[in-house]
């Protein structure tokens, strides 16, 4: 295990152009700035025989840069791809490394990227997204899975629903490192609109007790678990909100726009509070975690929450 004082916190870059952060021998995470909508982050293990690669881009040219960003550090083309969760900013690019590739992921994550197809053309039309087919995991588990590249152990795991249904946590228990997917913003606000708020939460419990102390997030910079904290008060905070909101009869987004965000003012992308929301009060509803909303009223909401702009995609 690489030793922790040698391990980043945050990791700064200028500019807007992809980097790519060593992490452990044969591990690395590659981030895109400044991590807002269709920004994802990925990263890689590799043994120097075999590579795998978590998540993938938003479009063609994005994924072929993280496909030129593996080959460069030397490691060679990987033969397996596994998929945090079905949103297109980190599924689309499967169809760059595939078939070499296996894709792996939950079995909802499968279902999910199926019945949503091209879902990015529906919600960013006027994107270049490139030759995109939709390519789901073709290699699923329910609970747990474990991998091994080399001697290097990667652990996949399902907290339950929480950013959506399908989510997978790729936990490499040898390197301390864990590549949670969208259950952790750094810099953005929280997203929880297709899975759960109390998941959510539950899923923090189960990041906590992986004893991983560099954490790459779906978005944003390279950190550690103090990140945990900030995602926690954030969830915490739409839940009270949600709780009194609901209780006096309030919309949405009438609780959005009188709301003070406090702390959270800084986020990214502060108009996911109203669909937020919007899950929250699904489930004060008692309505199944993971349960349909109704995607025209939330977007719109958050469009209203943004000025009335449509939101912009920045893949």
């Amino acid at each position: 295990m690489t030793s922790a004082n040698t391990r980043p916190t945050t990791i700064e870059a200028d500019g807007t152009e992809p980097y790519t952060v060593p992490l452990a021998p044969g591990v690395s995470a590659y981030i895109q700035p400044d991590g807002g909508w269709c920004l994802n982050n990925a990263g890689f293990v590799t043994d120097g025989e075999r590579t795998l690669l978590v998540d993938t881009a938003a479009t063609e040219r994005r994924a072929k840069l993280l496909r030129e960003a593996v080959v460069a550090s030397g490691a060679p083309l990987p033969t397996a791809v596994v998929n945090t969760h079905h949103h297109g900013d980190h599924t689309y690019g499967n169809c760059v490394f595939t078939p070499q590739a296996t894709v792996i992921g939950h079995a909802d994550c499968r279902r999910e990227t199926l019945a949503s197809g091209l879902q990015l053309h529906l919600a960013w039309p006027e994107v270049d997204y490139g030759h995109i087919e939709v390519t789901p995991p073709t290699l699923t588990y329910t609970d747990e899975l474990t991998v091994h590249i080399g001697d290097t152990e990667v652990r996949l795991l399902h907290p339950g629903p929480a950013h959506t249904v399908g989510d997978t946590i790729v936990h490499l228990p040898g390197q301390g490192v864990v590549f949670t997917g969208d259950l952790i913003f750094n810099g953005g606000t929280p997203f929880i609109m297709m899975g759960s708020l109390s998941g959510s939460l539950r899923a923090l419990t189960t990041l906590r007790g992986l004893d991983a102390s560099v954490v790459v997030p779906g978005h944003g910079r390279v950190t550690d678990v103090g990140v945990y904290d900030t995602v926690e008060r954030y969830l915490r905070y739409v839940e009270d909100l949600a709780r009194t909101s609901h209780a006096a009869g309030r919309t949405p987004l009438e609780a959005a726009r009188d709301a003070d965000l406090g702390e959270f003012a800084t986020l990214r992308e502060s108009e996911r509070l109203v669909a937020n929301l919007h899950r929250a009060y699904a489930e004060l509803d008692g309505l199944p975690l993971g349960a349909p909303l109704d995607l025209l009223t939330v977007l719109g909401d958050m469009m209203t929450m943004n000025g009335g702009r449509p939101i912009a995609c920045h893949a």
